[in-house]
């Protein structure tokens, strides 16, 4: 019988807890992803005339997020800045190493949607909406907008973050970013639960856990303990059965989430659980539910 093969997978939900490196310690936020974008970066750039300020700033930024030291990557972030103002990863990752507050982090995360704004201008609004990820020059700003939101859902402004949420998916309907990982438990927390049918619709063919839990809670939303309710559950805890454990408080989510996970393995538990618990919360009598389906 065939067995599905455990598959190594960066969190797509980026923590927004104020948790400043030491002074020593190394950078380790997405560098494979940025040096993947600086050699991409450095092949488009061949054949083409002198870089503006912002190709130069954005440079240095590559070499900012594989510094050896929090300092480093800070330096080289503000030196990019002192190039163009409208380097959008400055600011993102000012706002992950040097914020003191959740609001510091807000303030960098706008600055950074605003300077990403400036430098792809209006035009690429117009014309490149449905494959914004895809442009390696978009990503600073698609970057900066999902760390604005996630902090606003932080401090409790979810509608905001939520508007935020579907415009990312408006410019990039493939999702590179995992924004409907960070986007449902919004809306079903929320009672908005047509819109939650309809981002289900929408990456229907999703069969990863975080998927199939959030279609098991829909179903008991819509006809309770139901069997098409149970049907769902049962896909659910077939993808991942340590979930109920730490929505349930069986088990402690731990202060630092994973930053990786393997499908079915107890990070995705985690991080599922730390994600969608509040949704679970909010739903009258889906714990007690769930509870007397998984003794």
């Amino acid at each position: 019988m065939n067995q599905k093969k455990p598959i190594k997978k960066k969190a797509s939900a980026k923590k927004t807890t104020v948790q400043k490196r030491s002074k020593t310690s190394p950078i380790e936020f997405l560098p494979s992803l940025q040096s993947m974008e600086s050699i991409l970066a450095g092949l488009g750039s061949k054949g083409r005339g002198k870089r503006s300020a912002v190709d130069e700033a954005q440079q240095i930024m590559y070499d900012a997020w594989e510094a050896p030291t929090r300092q480093r990557a800070i330096a080289l972030a503000q030196k990019a800045l002192n190039i163009s103002a409208d380097c959008a990863d400055a600011y993102n990752l000012l706002a992950e190493e040097t914020a003191e507050s959740i609001e510091d982090m807000i303030c960098f995360y706008t600055k950074g949607v605003e300077a990403g704004e400036r430098a792809l201008g209006k035009t690429a609004f117009k014309e490149d909406v449905g494959f914004f990820w895809g442009i390696l020059e978009t990503r600073p700003y698609m970057r900066a907008r999902a760390g604005l939101a996630q902090c606003l859902c932080k401090v409790g402004q979810r509608e905001e973050a939520i508007t935020h949420y579907w415009d990312l998916l408006r410019l990039n309907p493939n999702d590179n970013q995992g924004i409907r990982e960070l986007l449902m438990p919004c809306l079903i927390e929320l009672g908005h639960d047509e819109d939650a049918e309809k981002l289900f619709k929408q990456f229907e063919e999703d069969c990863m856990a975080v998927w199939t839990y959030s279609r098991a809670l829909l179903d008991f939303r819509k006809h309770g303990n139901s069997p098409s309710a149970v049907k769902s559950l049962k896909a659910a805890l077939n993808e991942n059965k340590h979930i109920p454990s730490y929505l349930l408080g069986y088990k402690k989510i731990p202060r630092v989430l994973p930053g990786f996970y393997s499908f079915g393995d107890d990070n995705e538990a985690v991080l599922y659980a730390h994600a969608n618990k509040a949704a679970w919360k909010a739903t009258p009598g889906a714990m007690e539910w769930l509870t007397a389906k998984v003794k």
